[in-house]
Order: structure tokens, then sequence, then C-alpha cells
């Protein structure tokens, strides 16, 4: 029996995955759920990225429940993520996220921030929801992250 194995930034290959995915989105790609534009997911998901970082502030919004039980559902219970779950103000583009600009240069913004991130050696601040993560969780997390809304336009 072949048991497919969980995908995870850690992986150069799920790495290569994302980024070739990544280059399929337009700034006119159409979105098949929720109300961002393809160039504020762009935005959104460097946001993600810089808030793992510590080099932006994301309000808390954890609890028990989502640092355990639900933390544990969204990274390791394969199904694909629910549509709608709402972001924190900060990472929301139509809030308090970073403002798109020029398309190309916020893709390879995102780009140079995933190779940061993927490369990162050092503590992970915080998620929002989960708290703090390991690195074998934040990796996976991430991919997830990416994997949502790279699907969310697509990709």
């Amino acid at each position: 029996m072949h048991v497919r194995q969980m995908r995870t930034l850690l992986n150069d290959r799920d790495q290569k995955e994302v980024l070739d995915r990544l280059s399929k989105v337009r700034p006119d790609s159409q979105r098949r759920w929720g109300s961002m534009s393809a160039h504020q997911m762009i935005c959104h998901l460097s946001d993600s990225l810089r808030v793992a970082l510590g080099e932006k502030h994301v309000s808390s919004s954890s609890t028990l429940f989502k640092r355990t039980i639900y933390k544990w559902a969204a990274l390791w219970v394969p199904l694909t993520w629910p549509h709608g779950i709402k972001t924190r103000p900060e990472v929301d583009q139509q809030q308090g996220g970073t403002r798109p600009i020029e398309f190309s240069s916020d893709v390879e913004s995102l780009r140079s921030l995933f190779e940061r991130f993927c490369g990162w050696k050092h503590d992970f601040a915080p998620h929002a929801m989960f708290g703090q993560l390991s690195r074998t969780e934040r990796m996976r997390h991430s991919y997830l992250h990416m994997d949502h809304h790279l699907r969310q336009f697509g990709a």
C-alpha cells in the first residue's frame, strides 16, 4: 500500500511545486471563492510570511481549543481547508494588510520572502491562532496556507 507523504515546505519538491504554481497566477486570475483579488492574495501570502519571520505584528485570536484540537486537525487531517475562515485584520489586504502596488514586483517580493522563510534557522514568531509552532508545524502550515490560496485562484 502506498501512503502519500504529507506536503510540507521542509521538502525541496514541495517548495518547487509551490513556486511553479505561483508562476501561474496572473493579475487577472479569477477567484473561485472569497473576496480578494489575485494581487491581494500575493500580498496576503507575503504578509503571512512576514508575520512568521517576526517582521509584521498580528493580533492573537488564540484559544486553548485553537492551539490544540483545531491546530492538530488543520495540520494533520488530510482534508482541504474550508473556505471563509476570517483572517486577522493585519494580514487582510482590505484592512491593515500590505496594499498591492505592482503585480510582478509584489510576486518577486513573495518569492524572496518564501526563500528566506524556507531557509530560516531561528524560531518563528507565534501564529495568531495556533500560538508557537515547531519548525515542522510551521512548514506544514505554510504549505497548506499557500496551497489553499493558490487553489483559490486555480493554480
